[in-house]
């Protein structure tokens, strides 16, 4: 077997390495279920390494100069982009997004760690006015410490870059433990790390069972901030363990998008759209629109157009030419869009496109791209996160109604808005429960946006002039003179 992972393993202090107890965990390419390579299962002996590391990595790098933390992360960025060939080819053979998504998404990444190479020079204090002469106020804002992050397998190069370049631009120390399931694209960002001298210690990735690497990173008094990426679930998990520890947190965590097409906007404009959105990455995107609330009067045209461009969507690896819709990740990715549909037809939904695994793929977690119309409140998949390729459709009559019905679900990450009237926009986005909200828009990531949710979707934000904040702590000085 071919090792996708021979030239990597657990990045400690400066250097691959295998675990100390030689334990690995398989890799699986989602769209021939076949075993691509294995990493290392990373033991307490190993973790310990890891934290003893990041903490003499940040005595060096908090007092590294702006100016030089700024030369080191362009440096990534322009390694990255140089090498987007290699890590993209890794990305897709993990996950099964389509080649050109998992290129994108690697120029994605490296952006963060340019913009961060930027913020990194203006971090600003404040000076207050003292109300006696001999007074003097000042707030500065100081590199919280090491940092634990731990990411997703969805976005496996974008996702760990947001939380390294964050965190190396503020000046601490990281150890980043990316996704088992997909976790080459994050180790080619680390490998660019080393290559650009950002010194040993500063940035350290550890791989193997998530629950006995949090546990022991986030149980470390070593580690004072916390960045995670993933669902609801866990995310709660974790927040309890930082609770004993007192640790700074950031989170984002899942979303279940409302899509809201008023009866004023172009239906096959906006479903051509928002089909763009939902279909990609095979609908496993935490800012996908994911549940659509279009006005009863266009309704039918809208759900032909988006039934028909799910059904032009090219079904395959993503590496073979011409693909534009690859495989769920995972089984159980799998069995949960079987399950969200099976549950929505048996409560009335219509089936417009899709609606089953495609006959022709002997192989993979495949599941065609799916469009139910009529689908009633209460069906799983208006009120469970989906992550999934299927777009449920609802229609809808007056302004507070449908608002009501948007904001029903506990997630409150990002939220759609078609229509031509000012007024209606202004007030649909100022009454969304979302943290992000696209205005005939899809288009919502990039790295100079604070991305991030409210409610249970998450605390925090991350990219933007916000985004370093969170790896930063005020520290106020009142002196007399």
């Amino acid at each position: 077997m071919t090792n996708l992972y021979e030239e990597y393993g657990l990045y400690l202090d400066g250097g691959w390495q295998n675990a100390h107890g030689g334990e690995t965990r398989d890799v699986i390419d989602p769209a021939t279920e076949q075993v691509v390579g294995a990493i290392p299962a990373a033991g307490e002996e190993d973790l310990d390494d890891a934290l003893a590391a990041a903490e003499r990595g940040f005595a060096e790098w908090r007092h590294t100069s702006p100016w030089e933390r700024a030369a080191k992360l362009r440096k990534v960025a322009e390694l990255i982009r140089v090498r987007t060939g290699d890590i993209a080819r890794i990305m897709t053979i993990e996950t099964g997004k389509p080649l050109a998504e998992s290129v994108g998404e690697t120029g994605a990444a490296a952006e963060q760690f340019e913009w961060y190479a930027e913020e990194t020079k203006r971090i600003y204090g404040q000076t207050i006015e003292g109300r006696a002469p001999e007074s003097r106020m000042t707030v500065i804002y100081q590199p919280v410490g090491v940092a634990a992050a731990f990411s997703a397998w969805n976005f496996p190069a974008l996702l760990p870059a947001r939380k390294i370049a964050a965190a190396l631009g503020a000046g601490c120390s990281v150890i980043v433990k990316p996704a088992s399931e997909a976790p080459g694209s994050c180790m080619a960002l680390v490998q660019a790390c080393h290559d650009a001298e950002i010194p040993p210690g500063v940035v350290n990735l550890v791989t193997g069972n998530s629950d006995q690497i949090t546990r022991h990173l986030i149980g470390s008094p070593v580690v004072r901030k916390v960045s995670f990426t993933g669902s609801v679930p866990v995310g709660k998990r974790l927040l309890k363990l930082c609770a004993e520890g007192v640790k700074k947190v950031s989170m984002e965590l899942g979303g279940h998008a409302p899509v809201i097409v008023f009866e004023d906007a172009d239906p096959v404009a906006a479903a051509q759209m928002a089909a763009t959105a939902k279909f990609r990455n095979c609908g496993q995107v935490c800012i996908s629109p994911s549940r659509f609330f279009v006005h009863e009067s266009i309704k039918e045209p809208f759900g032909e157009a988006f039934a028909a461009y799910a059904k032009g969507l090219t079904i395959g690896h993503g590496l073979e030419e011409g693909t534009t819709i690859g495989p769920l990740a995972n089984r159980r990715g799998l069995e949960h869009a079987e399950s969200l549909v099976a549950d929505a037809r048996e409560q009335g939904a219509r089936v417009l496109a899709g609606g089953e695994r495609p006959s022709e793929m002997n192989a993979g977690y495949y599941y065609a791209p799916t469009v139910l119309a009529d689908v009633p409140a209460d069906a799983r998949i208006m009120t469970e996160e989906p992550f999934v390729p299927v777009a449920p459709i609802t229609p809808f009559q007056g302004f507070d109604e449908v608002m009501e019905r948007a904001n029903a679900v506990p997630f409150g990450l990002a939220g759609y808005i078609f229509t031509n009237s000012l007024k209606t926009a202004t007030l649909a986005s100022e009454a969304m429960e979302a943290g992000m909200i696209g205005v005939n828009e899809v288009l919502l990531a990039s790295a100079e946006v604070p991305f991030g949710g409210i409610k249970e979707s998450g605390l925090g934000r991350e990219g933007g002039t916000l985004g370093i904040h969170d790896y930063l702590e005020a520290k106020y000085i009142k002196t007399r003179l």
